[in-house]
């Protein structure tokens, strides 16, 4: 390939620009041999001849194809020189953001001056165990790959971060160790990594300071060794120091700080402990104001100060050794106050006594005031024969004070890096080690002075050992693939390095030159000139005699001599020293105390500590140096960091400084390039240029070129010939290309060549296909004129055709409208004419017919006031004859009663007049004169007997008589008190009428008040419907105008308090999560422990210390049963009063209780007082009468209550009990044909018990009323014959005109006395219920009253409040009463429950004595039939009576512990039913439950946990076992839910289910522990599933080709460079990853896991595709293309195939996917207009708006025919997403875990129908 070939038209090259560094332009002429220029276009479109020189043909560079900008590794471009690196690194840092690039095994960090979110700890899991070049580059990869083969080759590991002041070199080293410190982080409890990143704190607050480049510039180099142990975890950490720059501490340039521990002690001076050391402001001092402003933007100073004492603390330093390094950092400031005064013309000096920062000084440190004050301006010189003080001049005493400000800083830099060595030593033996080498980069300055020259010194030697390494690398990747190669030329930088290292060489001459008692600068220089004037990295400047010029490998850089002696010699008086030496403070004095000669470890722990104190001071002058000078030491600690560094394997990072403003993202070529050339960055790309820096694999060529390729070659099967043969055919030189064993080389240049080619091919392709479209188009272009021409046509003929038929039909329609028309009016002015003769005759008629009316109404009118006066005569002469008549009826009745009134006078004192007087009491004298007649007889017989003895008692009879007239006269006040109770009868009927009216008139105002309340309620109701309205309208109207908002804002607190409950769960399964973790290190604790003791000792498992506690020890509230307000009161008592207190609702049952028992107390005292009353009445009645009819009535009760008592108690019982047993019964579905009869047989017995009952009751009221009917008839006769024997027989009735006989006459007196008894009664009786009804209705009344009153105090409250809050008070006062309606319902509920469950249990307990009766009563039978039958007849009946209960010996429980869970493999139950583990558990459970054992229920639960605990800590990797495990513990679970009694979960059971709850323990907190255990076996499946998924997810979701053709389009040039890639290709397909899950999917679904639980399984592990595949596409170029969109798509769509097929769509898995469909489309959509911008922004709602940009920026065209995405279009991406509130990190937490739920699921499996296999060896347990 020729010169002519390369330069042709449309090439584009770099020339030289001043401003640029290079520029870009396109040939526009081809190039010929011979020409003299190269006619360019340059960008601008401006023409420019560039001159070429025929003599070294030195043509401009070429330029890169533009698929080939912006690649992750320079080495792979194809032109490879320094513009090309130049701009792929621009094109990278400014349009994409990227501040990482490799550089064959370089990694080049740009500087951004931005924080970006790159950092996170989720980026370092991402790039944790990848292999570097197959992610983005980044200083993680980089680590990562330390990391790797550190712990693969067991070879130490170095990391050399280098670059200028500015440049981001510690920042990198931070995250470096960052990385490490999270990769590796320490396996014991020292934290060793966090005391490692906290040494970067203290060690930037002492030795970083502002400079003009960098706010936070390393002012020293630091080598950091971090120790692995053989698990290569961090053990430990080493650090060693160079080069500090102690002038820092006295000078500071402008703009500049001082070191940052200055500035953060003056601005924490004022905190109380800092009082004693004198601080003020930095602006105050001297050593801390000569840079001009002291603080730095952004930099809070106080609080770096607390991080870095925070930092001191966690490395162990103690506090007062704090407080010392505090006070000498204070009193370097104050010695630099000091006021030094001169005198003689300043040939010396002094310094005042009374200075304050001198006192400030000395006191801090603890020296002697007047000493010092002395010896800071005289010195002493001591020869052989005496010692002179001679004082020092004003510039000595200030070089001196500063010298001692440095050397004491030095001494405290370096104190503090040996305790910080000491705090991260470690006892355990280091096995290997990462070392970061932060070290300052190549200087170049105006004025270069001794620190520039030690600096350049050091990257001189580091530049020779990277070069070797590249040089190394190189050949080893050559002799790997097996092709020859020869000797490569490359910069060695030995002869620069000689020039400053060899003997007589720089750093020899400058010692030389500082043993001269009188050397001087000028001598050091003229030395150099006279020694290395010919060598050729030596310059003499021409215009200067104290400088010298050193070629570097970087560039020539001038260094002025003026200070290096000094410098080298770094002298410090011995006099200061010693008075420091003396100091009272130890640890001042400390720092100073020296040895004679530098350790070794002193060598490389940082700046040289100089003295001046010597061995034979007597001998030796006292401003003597130190034996090593500081270029010395430093030779010396480079020469032992270069043995480091060659005996590791080191990993390169070059930091490079954009621009020198400190403006993010701004690109400065110039100050770029210069960095480049100083870093080797272009030497790494000179030397990879200078062979086959272009290499690609077969299949990769293969693919991309195989556009090349004829049909013959690519029938062939052998991708390695097919290459050979077509590079032949295209490269003609074969020098230009190899044959590796696995790649192609290729020079550099020629990828850009078969680019060229491939893209001629696509070019010519393209005009192929453009011709056959256009010629396409334009015939079909044709054919749709023709055919729209002719439709055009037929449209215009029919148009005209139309509009003649429209003018024809027009013509014809006006003819008819005129016809019309005339018709019309003609019409109308007939029916006018018409009408208006009508109208005339109408009221023509209308008037005749009117007169006639009027005529015929006036005689109507006359003939009707005829009939009136002629009426009204006729009835005044009828009243004038009635009252006439009437007058004399009345004269004539009145005569007529006169004579009645006479015989009523006479008729009034006869008997019959009592009988009207006692109209009440008809009945009973009738019935007492049907009694007399019927004793009548008797009377006679006895007349007889009294005739026959009135001659025997004639005396007797007289004294009768007499009796007789007293008994007359008691008889007539008989009568007179028989009146007088008639009177009071009669009161006593008028005041019960009264109190009736009364009671109306209350009731009617009760209920007039009653309907005022009702309507002022209803007119309440109305206003408040009325309100409602108005407020309903308003809301609409509202809602109207607010409604999108509205649905927003709702929609945003639901996905709120999802997301709050998720983590709130996710916190919650965290906590249990942490607890397994910590759990599990106890128990690993704990064998080790039992390991060291050799005596196994059981300790209890933590997990059950709080919850596995006996429920007979710690009953539950929620299993008592709280059914009256004395069982809450007790349950109060027992829980206590803070629980109770808490439960609202037992308050309020509590507070209406009370209520209510004050309400029946009231009544109660009410009832009593009334009894009272009562039983002293009676008690004034029975001492009047011994026998009454209320005493009889009271006995008769009495007798009757006390036997209704006795028999309802009894019938209660039993009734109860019988009801209770019928109705449980009867809930349990009357299983069988004989539980139904006994049910009939119980129901009738019940009746006829009732009913003999009532017949019994009957019978004993029956006797005992005759019984005492008896006694009472029995007492009435002995009355009787006592009466009779006291009356006389001539007794008679005064006022009777008939005879009466005598006995009748006593019959009817005592009839009416106990007539006069009864009514009595009956008049008590009345009475007493009159006064208790009215009582009751006075009781009513006071409360109707008072709920009035209550009613009228709130009705006039709300009156006067406003409509809404009367709206809302009565909204208060309707729930308080609903409230108090619930809590009547909810107690009564509850008593409803306490009767049922008691019920129940007494049902059950029926129900066992019945089964054991009928068993019993059936076992003859069974047991004569049982010989008879077969054996298989006796195996049904045992599993027919089989309980599903088994019971075990308390000693078989390890047994069963270890056969059931420990030793069982998944296998061995895969043919039964599944969980069949958990069911028999359960049923052993529900046998201990049965016998009431909780011992026995506490052990065996706490074992079974123990021990599923223990069968997955020993298979914590195997997915079957932990799934098996899962199954059955939430299978368990559900049992003891499902079996618990409890009406939630029993709602899907069946009767025979229920049969098998548990009776006697409550285990809802072993519940809760199973629960916890669920959580964890299900997150230790979720890390399995996921460990085996985890490296399937990148090849098969994103490097899977499933969709054949698209890998030719994949970008190329993209290389691995670790050595961990893998022989041969071991990737993952899809169709693997998809078995995978397959597998997955049937092992849960064949051990029975809930459907619910596999679902969340797989959203979780989806989550994790999506996750880990988004992950890595955001951090890697070579898959943000077209091609690998459309792949990801189709490869998630064959994903959501596998959801759907395996029924999992409702899971939420597909959901989970989401991002990664929105990136795959965003890789798909345009990238061009600001209507493809909002299309992006509509869709990619899942993705955030950084993880957009980012997509974005790694979007790389697939070929040249498609257009980068410009930098214009991401910033209106960021435009229209500023507004989203999105998360700051990038990358998605792989490792987040979804709560998990375990919905209830009930099993409808019995437990007696489950089989126990005997693969199980589970013989000692027995059915029962």
């Amino acid at each position: 390939m020729s010169t002519t070939q390369l330069y042709t038209k449309y090439t584009r090259v770099w020339i030289p620009d001043p401003d640029d560094v290079w520029r870009s332009a396109e040939i526009i002429k081809d190039y010929k041999e011979g020409d003299k220029s190269l006619q360019l276009k340059l960008e601008d479109e401006t023409l420019y001849e560039y001159p070429i020189d025929l003599q070294g043909n030195e043509l401009p560079f070429l330029r890169n194809p533009d698929i080939l900008v912006g690649q992750n590794d320079l080495t792979a471009l194809s032109y490879l020189h320094e513009p090309a690196v130049l701009h792929n690194l621009k094109v990278r840092f400014l349009e994409s953001n990227h501040i990482y690039t490799y550089c064959g095994i370089v990694l080049v960090a740009i500087n951004p001056y931005e924080q970006l979110p790159i950092y996170e700890q989720d980026v370092i899991y991402a790039y944790s165990g990848q292999n570097m070049g197959d992610m983005d580059p980044h200083i993680f990869a980089v680590a990562e790959e330390a990391y790797k083969q550190m712990a693969r080759e067991e070879k130490n590991q170095s990391i050399i971060v280098s670059g200028e002041s500015g440049a981001g070199k510690t920042v990198s080293a931070k995250y470096a160790m960052r990385f490490f410190a999270t990769v590796g982080g320490s396996a014991s409890e020292t934290n060793i990594e966090a005391k490692v990143l906290a040494s970067s704190p203290i060690m930037e607050a002492i030795g970083n300071a502002k400079t003009t480049r960098n706010d936070n510039s390393s002012r020293f180099g630091k080598y950091i060794q971090i120790g692995f142990d053989k698990r290569f975890h961090i053990i430990g950490a080493n650090m060693r120091t160079y080069l500090l720059e102690k002038s820092r501490v006295v000078f500071q340039a402008e703009d500049e700080r001082n070191y940052h521990i200055f500035y953060q002690l003056c601005a924490s001076a004022s905190l109380p402990e800092f009082k004693d050391l004198g601080l003020t402001c930095a602006e105050d001092f001297f050593y801390t104001s000569q840079g001009g402003d002291t603080s730095i933007d952004g930099v809070d100073d106080a609080d770096d100060f607390e991080k870095t004492r925070h930092a001191f603390t966690l490395l162990g330093v103690k506090e007062s050794h704090q407080m010392i390094i505090f006070r000498i950092i204070a009193a370097i400031l104050h010695l630099g106050n000091l006021e030094i005064q001169g005198e003689r013309d300043g040939e010396a000096c002094s310094v005042s006594s009374e200075d304050e920062h001198l006192s400030n000084f000395c006191s801090l440190l603890g020296v002697e005031h007047s000493q010092m004050q002395h010896w800071l301006c005289h010195r002493k010189l001591v020869t052989t024969a005496e010692t002179y003080v001679k004082s020092m001049s004003l510039h000595q005493v200030v070089n001196a004070r500063n010298a001692l400000a440095k050397h004491i800083y030095a001494q405290l830099f370096n104190w503090i890096v040996q305790h910080i060595n000491k705090a991260l030593h470690t006892t355990v033996k280091q096995h290997s080690f990462i070392g970061v080498l932060d070290i300052y980069g190549f200087e170049t300055f105006e004025v270069n002075s001794f620190e520039q020259f030690c600096i350049n010194y050091a990257n001189e030697k580091l530049q020779q050992q990277f070069n070797s390494h590249v040089f190394k690398l190189e050949q080893e990747e050559y002799m790997k693939e097996e092709i020859p190669w020869t000797l490569i030329d490359f910069y060695d930088n030995q002869p620069c390095i000689d020039l400053i290292e060899a003997k007589l060489g720089i750093l020899d001459l400058l010692d030389e030159e500082c043993k001269v008692p009188k050397g001087t600068d000028q001598n050091w220089a003229q030395k150099l000139y006279d020694r290395h004037a010919a060598s050729q990295h030596f310059q003499k400047p021409r215009m200067s005699n104290t400088s010298f010029i050193v070629l570097h490998f970087a560039d020539k850089v001038e260094y002025q001599s003026e200070g290096f002696l000094e410098k080298n010699r770094d002298t410090v008086y011995e006099e200061q020293i010693n008075i420091l030496k003396a100091s009272k403070y130890q640890m001042v004095a400390d720092l100073f105390q020296e040895e004679d000669t530098v350790p070794t470890t002193a060598v490389g722990k940082g700046t040289p500590r100089i003295s001046v104190r010597s061995a034979r001071p007597a001998f030796k002058a006292a401003n003597k140096e130190h034996r090593k000078t500081v270029g010395h030491q430093f030779r010396n600690s480079l020469h032992l960091l270069m043995e480091t560094l060659n005996a590791t394997t080191p990993h390169y990072v070059r930091c490079i400084k954009p621009n020198d403003e400190k403006l993010p993202f701004k690109f400065d070529p110039k100050r770029a390039v210069q960095q480049l050339r100083a870093c080797g960055v272009l030497e790494t790309i000179r030397i990879s240029a200078a062979g086959f820096p272009s290499r690609w694999s077969y299949p990769d060529f293969f693919n991309r070129y195989r556009v090349l390729m004829n049909k013959r070659d690519l029938s062939k099967n052998d991708k390695r010939q097919i290459c050979q043969t077509l590079l032949e055919d295209l490269i003609k030189d074969p020098d230009k290309f190899q044959f590796g064993r696995t790649k192609i080389f290729f020079r550099a240049g020629q990828v850009a060549y078969l680019e060229k080619l491939r893209a001629d091919k696509f070019r010519a392709a393209t005009i192929m296909i453009q011709k056959t479209v256009r010629g396409w188009l334009q015939r079909t272009k044709y054919q749709r004129l023709r055919r729209a021409t002719l439709v055009l046509q037929r449209y215009a003929r029919g148009c005209l055709a139309r509009r003649l038929a429209e003018h024809l039909r027009r013509t014809r329609a006006a003819i008819i409208l005129q016809k019309q028309y005339r018709m019309l009016r003609i019409r109308r002015a007939f029916q006018r004419i018409r009408n208006a003769t009508l109208t005339i005759q109408a009221f023509a008629r209308g008037m005749f017919v009117k007169r006639i009316y009027h005529q015929m109404l006036i005689e109507h009118k006359a003939i009707i006031l005829q009939k009136y006066v002629r009426g009204w005569l006729a009835r005044v002469r009828f009243r004038r004859i009635r009252a006439a008549a009437v007058v004399l009826q009345c004269h004539l009745r009145r005569l007529r009663a006169q004579r009645q009134l006479r015989a009523l006078r006479i008729e009034a004192r006869s008997a019959q007049h009592l009988k009207k007087l006692n109209i009440g009491m008809e009945n009973k004298v009738v019935q007492l004169q049907r009694k007399v007649d019927e004793q009548n007889k008797e009377y006679k017989l006895l007349n007889e007997q009294l005739s026959m003895l009135t001659s025997a008692h004639s005396s007797e009879v007289e004294k009768l008589k007499k009796e007789l007239q007293q008994y007359q006269q008691s008889q007539r006040g008989d009568d007179n008190q028989l009146l007088s109770l008639q009177g009071e009868m009669e009161q006593l009927r008028m005041e019960l009428e009264k109190a009736h009216g009364e009671r109306e008139v209350i009731e009617d105002s009760h209920g007039k008040e009653k309907d005022l309340l009702r309507k002022r309620i209803s007119d309440l109701e109305e206003e408040n419907a009325l309100l409602k309205q108005e407020k309903e309208e308003l809301n609409r109207r509202i809602l109207c105008q607010s409604e999108d908002e509205f649905a927003r804002n709702t929609v945003e607190e639901n996905i709120q308090m999802k997301k709050e409950l998720e983590e709130e769960r996710s916190r919650y399964q965290n906590l249990v999560k942490e607890y397994s973790n910590l759990e599990q290190r106890y128990d690993n604790l704990r064998d080790e422990m039992t390991i060291i003791k050799q005596a196994p000792g059981h300790r209890r498992n933590p997990s059950n210390q709080s919850s596995l506690e006996s429920d007979s020890n710690n009953p539950s509230i929620c299993t008592s049963e709280i059914g009256d307000t004395e069982d809450v009161i007790q349950q109060v008592e027992e829980v206590g009063m803070e629980k109770a207190a808490m439960d609202m609702t037992l308050f309020l049952k509590l507070q209406k209780r009370v209520r209510e028992l004050e309400l029946e107390r009231k009544k109660l005292q009410t009832q009593l007082e009334k009894k009272e009353q009562e039983r002293q009445k009676s008690q004034v009645i029975e001492t009047k009468t011994q026998v009454t009819p209320e005493h009889e009535d009271f006995a008769y009760n009495s007798l009757k209550r006390q036997e209704l008592e006795s028999e309802n108690k009894k019938l209660k019982n039993e009734l109860n009990e019988l009801r209770k047993a019928i109705a449980d019964h009867a809930t349990q579905n009357n299983s069988s044909n004989d539980m139904q009869d006994s049910y009939n047989l119980l129901l009738n017995q019940l009746k006829s018990a009732n009913e003999e009952l009532e017949v019994r009751k009957e019978e004993v009221l029956i006797l005992r009323s005759q019984i005492m009917k008896a006694a009472q008839q029995k007492d009435m006769g002995k009355n009787m014959v006592k009466e009779r024997e006291s009356i006389s027989p001539n007794a008679s009735w005064p006022n009777s005109d008939r005879h009466v006989d005598q006995e009748d006459a006593i019959e009817a007196y005592q009839g009416m006395c106990e007539t006069n008894r009864l009514l009595e009664a009956q008049l008590q009786d009345q009475r007493r219920e009159h006064e208790e009804e009215m009582e009751a209705l006075r009781n009513q009344v006071d409360l109707m009253q008072e709920e009035l009153e209550k009613q009228q105090q709130a009705f006039l409250q709300t009156l006067q409040l406003s409509p809404e809050v009367q709206v809302e008070f009565g909204l208060q006062q309707e729930i308080t009463r609903l409230t108090n309606e619930n809590l009547d319902l909810k107690e009564l509920l509850e008593k409803l429950e306490k009767n049922e469950k008691k019920l129940k249990k007494q049902l059950k307990i029926y129900m066992k004595k019945i089964q054991d009766f009928e068993a019993s009563q059936t076992m003859v039978p069974v047991e004569r039939r049982s010989h008879e039958r077969n054996m298989q007849v006796a195996v049904q009946r045992k599993e027919k009576d089989f309980q599903g209960m088994l019971e075990y010996y308390k000693e078989d429980e390890p047994l069963l512990i270890r056969n059931l869970i420990t030793d069982l493999k998944p296998q061995a139950v895969s043919a039964t039913v599944p969980c069949l583990p958990a069911y028999i558990l359960y049923m052993c459970i529900r046998h201990a439950d049965y016998i009431n054992d909780d011992q026995k229920v506490h052990s065996l639960l706490t074992s079974t946990i123990n021990g599923v605990k223990k069968v997955l800590k020993k298979h914590h990797d195997d997915f079957e076992m932990t799934s098996f495990w899962l199954a059955n513990t939430c299978r368990l679970l559900h049992c003891l839910k499902q079996y618990s009694g409890e009406e939630g979960f029993m709602t899907q059971n069946t009767a025979k289910q229920n049969e098998h709850c548990l009776k006697n323990f409550d285990l809802t907190e072993y519940r809760q522990v199973l629960g916890h255990l669920s959580i964890q076996i299900y997150q230790q499946l979720i890390n399995i599933a996921g460990g085996i998924l985890q490296p399937m997810i990148v090849p098969a979701v994103l490097e899977n080709e499933s969709i054949q053709g698209l890998s030719s389009v994949k970008p190329m040039g993209y290389r691995k460079y670790s050595s961990t890639v893998a022989e041969g290709d071991s990737s993952y397909s899809l169709d693997e990853m998809i078995r995978q899950l397959n597998t997955f999917h049937s092992i849960m679904c064949d051990q029975g896991l809930d459907p619910e639980i596999i679902q969340q399984v797989f959203k979780q592990l989806f989550y994790m595709i999506n996750a880990v595949a988004l992950n890595n596409l955001l951090l890697r170029k070579d898959v943000c293309s077209w091609s690998t969109g459309m792949q990801l798509r189709f490869n998630i769509s064959q994903l959501e195939e596998w959801l759907r097929g395996k029924n999992l769509q409702q899971s939420g898995a597909a959901q989970t996917l989401e991002p990664l469909i929105q990136a795959a489309q965003l890789l798909q959509l345009k990238k061009k207009t600001s209507e493809d911008a909002e299309a992006i922004c509509s869709l990619c709602t899942s993705l955030t708006t950084q993880q957009i940009v980012k997509i974005l920026n790694l979007y790389t065209p697939v070929n040249e025919f498609e257009e980068r995405v410009t930098v214009a279009f991401i910033r209106n991406i960021q435009k229209h997403l500023q507004e989203r509130n999105d998360p700051p990190q990038l990358l998605l937490d792989f490792k987040h875990m979804f709560p998990v739920l375990f919905p209830f699921n009930p099993s409808a499996i019995t437990m007696d129908s489950i089989h126990l296999p005997a693969s199980l060896n589970l013989d000692f347990l027995n059915k029962v």
